[in-house]
């Protein structure tokens, strides 16, 4: 307790600092997320406050991050259109899959897993990460420029058959409900079809207008009619805070350039009565939990969205643990990066439970943090404790933002989580594979396939393809490696190995050598099991000299069954030279020893097979 209180006065400095950097980017994610600014802010508070108790980095400030949100949006998105846009049928099971996430990362956290988050190929990383970047962008276009589809009169008009299309069917979805059928009772139909008004019409239109700009796609497909429709005020609005956020670090970088746009842009909005678009309502009092989490539970509803919350586990997982890298840098000490993990877990879990949005630890929060004078965990705490403050005391106010200013302070958030280091070493990477004529590089085709998944389709299975392409071409590498280094030659063609080099040179027809170099596995065994068909008609014997293959898979097991079988159909005997544990254990478990090798035909050096051969081999050639 002595030591958690040790640098009080720094980490106040720093955790207010850190908590007035968070407030504008909490409120703008969670519009931009669709659960409205409560929703960013809620998640802010929350997650900074237990991440920073559980956590494993004394200086990590956490909340609600660009990548986290994007993903996010994806999965409230879609169930918005499922329940027809109605937020409140949709956030159990929106928070249900946040606190899964959640709990993924404290099960990661404890199993281990925290050190193999660095295994995830950077290009997969790069293309999500310029992604997030382009999607927040596309996405904030529309509110940039004061466009709201789903007030568009002309684009509902156009919805409007689909409206009636979408009601008819929930007449008949309660009807078959309750047993009645239609052709028998059509009558009822009818009648229940008449009771549906026009505002009822106009109001499903509304929504599938709303949806059909959703996402980074439908964004660009609106943008032609946005453009017809500009709200001149709006776009001055977000304009004019994008030139203060970038104008002010110009002048200085000790006073948070984005809050300096939301309170400059927003009091001139407020204070000459301008007839701009509020954000959402902040809800005033203390955050409640949200008891819809556990009175609508359905396991059966969770299940098919298991795979996001895992990739929020993930990503969230990652995000922070980079942070964590980042601030033992600056500070030149050592994270508990399970105890990380655990701590996130935790902070997204009770967020959820708030109806907060999962997020993960922030660098620039942190590094703010940490210049600041924050050293102990107590600075993040007291990040979370501020916004809650300010939550209490400012909600009203804050409720008066513009949406055009979250959108503006969007836009630079868009372009500043881009990777553009990713992106500079896209001419300079060697082009290591042949598509038809085309040569590329493997690694900018990852991270171009990630990027156009994750932006036009799906971020959730981008990550998983482009994880795919990237093991499977790893793969395709070490196995072309292997297969070079193994190349499967003649003695005479071949560089004996150095105590190759007394071998009886008259008996080099009767006997084939061949080198296995590094693990035999599923990427290298279609050039090994070519042996039987390079064996010279001369050679009666074959020796492997397996003491550089360390390892051998399941694969590579059953390739070296075939070729032996191979081999001893064709009555040619083969020999064993320096088999290694791991390979001798696979191949005593199918019986390849001592059935297809006898243990006398397995050596420990290449001097005591030569004897060997000396003594059983003719020389017929």
């Amino acid at each position: 307790m002595k030591n958690f209180f040790s640098n009080l006065k720094g980490d106040a400095f720093g955790g207010i600092t850190a908590g007035i950097v968070a407030l504008p980017l909490a409120l703008a994610f969670g519009v931009s997320s669709g659960l409205g600014p409560s929703a960013g802010l809620y998640g802010a508070i929350f997650l900074s406050f237990f991440a920073a108790l559980f956590g494993g980095t004394n200086t990590q400030i956490s909340g609600p991050t660009a990548p986290m949100t994007a993903v996010s949006m994806v999965l409230i998105a879609g169930l918005l259109a499922i329940h027809e846009g109605d937020v409140t049928k949709s956030l159990p099971i929106i928070l249900a899959v946040f606190i899964l996430a959640g709990l993924m990362q404290i099960g990661l956290g404890i199993f281990g897993f925290g050190k193999y988050i660095k295994y995830i190929p950077y290009p997969v990383v790069s293309g999500f990460m310029t992604a997030i970047g382009l999607i927040i962008i596309i996405t904030q276009i529309l509110p940039l420029v004061g466009y709201y589809p789903g007030e568009d009169q002309e684009l509902i008009k156009q919805h409007m058959p689909h409206a009636e299309e979408m009601l008819l069917n929930d007449i008949l979805k309660d009807e078959a409900g309750e047993g009645i059928l239609v052709l028998e009772n059509f009558k009822e139909t009818v009648n229940r079809a008449g009771k549906i008004t026009l505002a009822e019409m106009e109001s499903e239109a509304s929504i599938l207008a709303a949806n059909s700009a959703s996402g980074a796609l439908g964004s660009l497909k609106a943008i032609p009619r946005a453009l017809q429709n500009i709200n001149w005020l709006e776009l001055l609005l977000a304009l004019g805070t994008i030139i203060l956020i970038y104008g002010f670090k110009r002048i200085t970088t000790a006073i948070p350039s984005t809050l300096v746009a939301l309170v400059v842009v927003s009091g001139i909005a407020i204070g000459f009565g301008l007839d701009y678009r509020p954000i959402e309502q902040i809800p005033s009092g203390f955050p409640m939990i949200n008891m819809g989490i556990f009175t609508e539970f359905n396991f059966g509803n969770l299940m098919p969205y298991f795979f996001t919350a895992f990739t929020l586990a993930l990503l969230g997982s990652i995000d922070s643990l980079l942070t964590s890298v980042v601030a033992d840098n600056v500070t030149k000490t050592k994270h508990n990066s399970n105890k990380e993990l655990i701590g996130q877990g935790i902070g997204n879990s009770i967020a959820a439970l708030f109806g907060g949005l999962p997020g993960a630890g922030a660098t620039i929060r942190t590094v703010v943090n940490i210049n600041a004078g924050g050293k102990t965990r107590l600075s993040g705490m007291i990040a979370g404790v501020l916004l809650l403050v300010i939550l209490l005391a400012l909600g009203p106010v804050a409720s008066q933002i513009p949406a055009a200013v979250l959108a503006g302070i969007l836009i630079t958030v868009g372009i500043g989580v881009m990777d553009y280091k990713g992106l500079k070493a896209i001419p300079s990477m060697p082009k290591d594979i042949k598509i038809g004529p085309l040569k590329l590089s493997s690694e900018v085709l990852i991270m171009i396939v990630v990027l156009l998944l994750s932006t036009f389709w799906n971020l959730v299975y981008a990550v998983g393809i482009g994880l795919v392409i990237a093991s499977l071409m790893f793969m395709k590498k070490i196995g072309d490696l292997t297969a070079e280094r193994s190349d499967v030659k003649a003695l005479a063609k071949e560089k004996a190995w150095e105590d190759e080099a007394d071998f009886p040179e008259k008996l080099k027809e009767e006997v084939f050598i061949k080198h296995l170099k590094g693990p035999l596995f599923f990427g290298s065994t279609s050039d090994f099991q070519n042996l039987s068909y390079q064996i010279p008609s001369t050679a009666k014997t074959v020796v492997i000299r397996l003491g550089r293959m360390q390892y051998m898979d399941q694969s590579g097991l059953y390739a070296m069954e075939d070729v032996l079988h191979g081999l001893n159909k064709n009555k040619i005997t083969v020999l064993f030279v320096g088999l290694l544990k791991q390979p001798e254990y696979m191949m005593e478990r199918i019986d390849i020893i001592p059935d297809l090798i006898p243990k006398e035909h397995i050596f420990n050096t290449f001097k005591e097979c030569t004897q060997w051969i000396k003594l059983n081999v003719k020389d017929n050639h």
